[in-house]
């Protein structure tokens, strides 16, 4: 994607410093009037990932559309916490769907916008990754295959954390949940098993496909404003690390997400019409481990003793990825 390209002297650090920039180069997030999409007293986990992403994303898109912006929520996590009835940290135009249908609601709202002659009101669907990559597949599936105009956003925290943390479509292999191989010969989910999302939105040569992480604010909030100047669907897939589910430190949110890229686990690009267009270089290479060793899902690869197969298996994957999107640039 062409943005500016900006230069930070800060030694040591991916911290983006907004003095150094002009007003109209600062982030979303840097601007005391933003929306504010999801603002205080929701009941998050500490160093909740999802939290983070669902606020950034959507306040990004108000300042798109001019705050005409109406968000439809599936049901998971991102719901559960943010609207306790009678409560809600909602700053926006904000329905709550069922766990499998929010991307027809959207599609609904959508439509009932057009058929009011609204132009101007754009469509925001958002779920977790049960409610996108498992019950929620075909409904998401037929909006991808009509073109709707909306933008759906996955938050992936990589399993069902709302209901106990059980494996979901998009939970990586060799990772421990609640539903899972917990102890034997191979604990963790089993390699081969589950689905990689984007790809699957790529060959409905949609408008507009990315990945992104909270871990790069800038990119993740360009990448929602430049799909809000589009029409039709729209797919951005998020990583948003769950310290609960992940049994990892809730300081360490940030950092997880970074390592998932920098190791080539989580590619980041965008796809225009079914086609890879960019992709976001790896600044410092790390091997998966790195990435690992912070997470007790991963445990069992170190303890109580070192299983250089498994690790070795997700160190190829990794390589593959950073193959397949050239992450590595020249």
């Amino acid at each position: 994607m062409s943005t500016t390209q900006i230069k930070f002297y800060q030694v040591g650090s991916f911290a983006v410093g907004n003095r150094l920039l002009r007003e109209d180069e600062r982030s979303v997030q840097s601007d005391p009037e933003r929306t504010n999409a999801l603002t205080s007293g929701h009941r998050a986990c500490q160093g909740c990932g999802e939290a983070l992403g669902a606020r950034y994303a959507l306040d990004a898109a108000m300042r798109a559309t001019n705050d005409q912006l109406i968000a439809v929520n599936a049901t998971g996590c991102l719901e559960v916490f943010s609207t306790p009835y009678p409560e809600s940290s909602w700053r926006v135009a904000w329905l709550h769907s069922l766990f499998g249908n929010a991307p027809a609601v959207a599609t609904g709202v959508a439509a009932a916008l057009k058929a009011k002659g609204n132009h101007t009101t754009r469509v925001v669907a958002q779920g977790g990754d049960g409610a996108t990559v498992d019950i929620g597949m075909g409904p998401l599936s037929g909006m991808f295959e009509r073109n709707d105009d909306v933008l759906y956003i996955c938050y992936d925290n990589e399993a069902y954390m709302n209901t106990g943390v059980q494996r979901s479509g998009a939970t990586p292999p060799a990772a421990r949940t609640a539903t899972t191989q917990a102890v034997g010969a191979h604990p963790g989910n089993v390699f081969g098993q589950g689905k990689y999302l984007p790809k699957i939105a790529m060959a409905h040569d949609i408008p507009y496909v990315a990945t992104a992480t909270i871990a790069d604010l800038r990119d993740l909030e360009a990448k929602v404003e430049r799909a809000m100047t589009m029409h039709g669907a729209r797919y951005l897939h998020v990583l948003v690390p769950c310290p609960l589910g992940w049994g990892s430190a809730s300081c360490d949110t940030i950092k997880i997400a970074r390592l998932a890229t920098q190791s080539g686990l989580f590619p980041v690009f965008e796809a225009v019409n079914g086609e890879v267009v960019a992709s976001s270089k790896i600044r410092h290479k790390v091997p998966v481990e790195e990435y690992l060793k912070l997470q007790a899902r991963y445990s069992h690869l170190f303890s109580p003793q070192r299983n250089d197969q498994v690790i070795d298996h997700l160190q190829r994957i990794a390589d593959k990825n950073i193959e397949r999107y050239e992450l590595m640039g020249e």
